[in-house]
């Protein structure tokens, strides 16, 4: 984690720009490592909707169940495709 800090770079009151490696990383804090949004986004210096920005972006799609899924992976992927479907409905209304 500590090797995200100071990826950045800053001068005087213009937006931070953050690496295509830096963002990939930061979002591997959230897939791999399992950190919440809010938590890598404080981890890395950055704000939780930049990391979910760049999570729609960078982050892989799980693959869907396949015929033989079990109930609880079912479950999984429709709890994941509702968030889905509930955030697209959102952003169509923004």
């Amino acid at each position: 984690m500590s090797e995200l800090r100071g990826l950045s770079s800053r001068s005087g009151s213009q937006r931070r720009k953050f690496s295509e490696d830096f963002k990939r990383n930061a979002v591997r804090l959230v897939v791999e490592e399992k950190y919440t949004f809010a938590a890598a986004a404080q981890a890395v210096g950055a704000t939780a909707k930049s990391l979910r920005d760049w999570h729609q972006k960078y982050a892989p799609q799980p693959e869907p169940c396949g015929e033989n899924a079990t109930v609880d992976e079912l479950r999984e992927e429709n709890k994941r495709l509702r968030r889905q479907l509930k955030r697209a409905n959102w952003n169509a209304k923004s």
